[in-house]
């Protein structure tokens, strides 16, 4: 059962050749790309590949799809309805709409949750009396933008408000808006979810700075960071930072979301110092990091995460170490040394320390089972 971007980590980090004794992969907990579903059946093309959709509000997932091999549509359906439970496409005055017509996708069904601790004001307004059903029964109003296929099953549109999933999480913008405005030096706030490169979306954070400030760029991204992640999960803080001296605004004076620039990918999070690497180790890790960040120049002081990485490119960066190095690490040992100068390091005291026995890797199982 995988998060799409990190089936999207397994199969980077899978030989084209590897033999599984997979029969059934789920994924859900955010939109299933239609090019990594190829590039699943294209690795595994004997394991069957479900699609399944759901909220926390409705016993996670309430609808299924079995994907198709040889399908080359543009988009992967979200299904139909699972055993015991209702979908329904309405409009805002709560009539269905419809087939290929958008609308808000609403569950209803035994699996719907009483409703939000000690929230009943939220309750009341995503809980609501079900028109449809029998009498005491309720419908969950799930914010997602969907609309029947001809042939009965559920596209996934988009998001209603400004709430988004990134790697399984669901982030409200507006909450990391309100706590970057608390910050003593940004006047303004901006969260976008961006995907400028495909199958990459991430967090973008735009900021005006106060008046006060004679260079937005003292408001560094590495502070702003740093004071988010005192009341915010870290998957809730923005991977790339944008100073801006105005928000762009449309005729109507409103933030014009389309105006808004691309981050710089050059751009740093903090105020380190180049320092180039110096050693053949050191040498290897920027080549890695380079190629799984998709960035130029990255010293040996710079930290992965504050450069854009997260866990799961964290994975992608374990895998080239094993793979180059002949070094099995565990993930967490990028969070305790997440500089260059840090992971060869502790690379260096490694190999200075005698072998002992590791767990047998995915691949040598593989081949231990084929023989």
């Amino acid at each position: 059962h995988f998060v799409p971007a990190m089936l999207q980590a397994f199969l980077s980090a899978c030989p084209a050749n590897l033999s599984l004794p997979l029969r059934q992969v789920f994924c859900s907990g955010e939109a299933l790309p239609a090019n990594l579903q190829q590039q699943f059946f294209a690795s595994l093309p004997t394991v069957a590949l479900h699609n399944l959709y759901g909220p926390t509000e409705a016993g996670v997932d309430v609808t299924y799809w079995q994907c198709l091999p040889n399908d080359t549509s543009i988009k992967v359906p979200i299904g139909r309805p699972v055993a015991n439970t209702q979908t329904y496409v309405l409009d805002h005055n709560l009539q269905p709409v419809p087939i290929g017509v958008s609308g808000e996708l609403y569950l209803g069904g035994v699996q719907l949750a009483r409703g939000y601790l000690r929230r009943p004001e939220l309750t009341a307004e995503r809980f609501i009396p079900n028109p449809f059903g029998a009498s005491g029964s309720r419908l969950y109003r799930t914010g997602d933008l969907v609309r029947y296929l001809p042939d009965g099953n559920l596209d996934y549109l988009d998001r209603i408000d400004f709430q988004v999933k990134i790697r399984g999480f669901r982030i409200e913008l507006g909450e990391i808006e309100s706590a970057l405005a608390r910050h003593p030096l940004v006047q303004e706030a901006l969260i976008m979810a961006r995907e400028d490169v495909p199958s990459n979306k991430r967090l973008v954070a735009y900021i005006v700075a106060k008046p006060s400030q004679s260079n937005a760029q003292q408001l560094l991204p590495n502070e702003l960071r740093q004071h988010l992640l005192q009341s915010l999960p870290d998957h809730m803080v923005p991977e790339a930072w944008v100073f801006l001296a105005a928000m762009p605004t449309n005729a109507n004076g409103k933030i014009d979301r389309k105006n808004l620039p691309a981050p710089d990918a050059s751009a740093k999070a903090s105020n380190t110092v180049y320092a180039a690497p110096s050693t053949p180790i050191e040498q290897k890790l920027v080549a890695m990091w380079e190629a799984v960040l998709k960035r130029d120049k990255i010293g040996i002081h710079d930290n992965f995460f504050e450069l854009g990485g997260h866990s799961l490119l964290a994975t992608q960066i374990i895998a080239r170490i094993q793979e180059q190095l002949g070094l099995a690490l565990a993930i967490r040992v990028l969070f305790d040394a997440p500089t260059i100068e840090q992971m060869a390091k502790h690379i260096a005291r490694l190999e200075q320390t005698p072998a002992k026995p590791t767990a047998p890797s995915i691949q040598r199982v593989a081949r231990q089972r084929a023989n």
